[in-house]
């Protein structure tokens, strides 16, 4: 089954009087399951391209058709909720309240989630490998274990769809390996529906499927080898 349908997809931005061309028309589909890599150098418009396919930003032109639903036709508060209950997104930088511990980042992503039991948000800790520090703060972490952090945000509300917009982008090597291995077994395991934003080819690999993006179009839509 498709959760995500693009036909014809085109984003632009003005400046006055001129229009600058970030997605010139775009086609795929991304079914149920899949870890779909896009990658591209920056500028390239794969950034955008994430943002509006989570409903983020408006597109121009085009279609797409969200979980069965054409995403221009959902009410701001219907977009608000599939944001909160149904997609989930993970960002470069962590974007963790710093004056609330890790447990009460999460509380606080479940609430706005309307979910309304707590008793999710230690085994959520738990399978990023974060449970023992559920008291701490986001400044007594590292970054790779913010992320890890980021993570368990996301997945608090059981989402069908994880959005990451470069998630290993401000991390060493190591721990961006580590988070790389994360997304895989949420995908493997958990079978989580996963779009990645990346200029980094190697990460491509722990996907099953990587949109090669330059200069706002899909240039090359291929498998990986499993």
């Amino acid at each position: 089954m498709n959760q995500i349908n693009v036909s014809g997809l085109k984003k632009n931005y003005q400046t006055g009087k001129v229009v600058y061309e970030v997605l010139k028309g775009i086609d795929f589909s991304v079914e149920d399951g899949e870890f779909v890599s896009i990658c591209g150098p920056s500028g390239s418009g794969k950034t955008t391209l994430l943002y509006v396919l989570g409903g983020l930003e408006p597109y121009t032109a085009g279609s797409i058709s969200l979980f069965g639903k054409e995403l221009n036709t959902y009410t701001d508060a219907e977009k608000a909720k599939t944001r909160s209950q149904d997609i989930g997104f993970v960002f470069q930088f962590y974007n963790l309240i710093p004056n609330l511990t890790v447990y009460e980042n999460i509380l606080l992503s479940s609430v706005l989630g309307n979910n309304k039991s707590k008793d999710e948000i230690l085994p959520v800790l738990d399978s990023v490998g974060m449970k023992d520090y559920h008291a701490y703060y986001p400044s007594q972490l590292s970054g790779g274990m913010q992320q890890r952090v980021a993570i368990a945000r996301c997945l608090i509300n059981d989402p069908k769809i994880i959005f990451a917009d470069e998630p290993i982008g401000s991390l060493d090597y190591k721990n961006g390996i580590a988070i790389m291995e994360l997304f895989k077994t949420l995908n493997q395991t958990y079978h989580k529906t996963i779009l990645m934003v990346t200029h980094n080819e190697d990460t491509t690999v722990y996907g099953t499927r990587t949109l090669h993006m330059l200069d706002g179009k899909v240039m090359k839509d291929e498998k990986n080898n499993q």
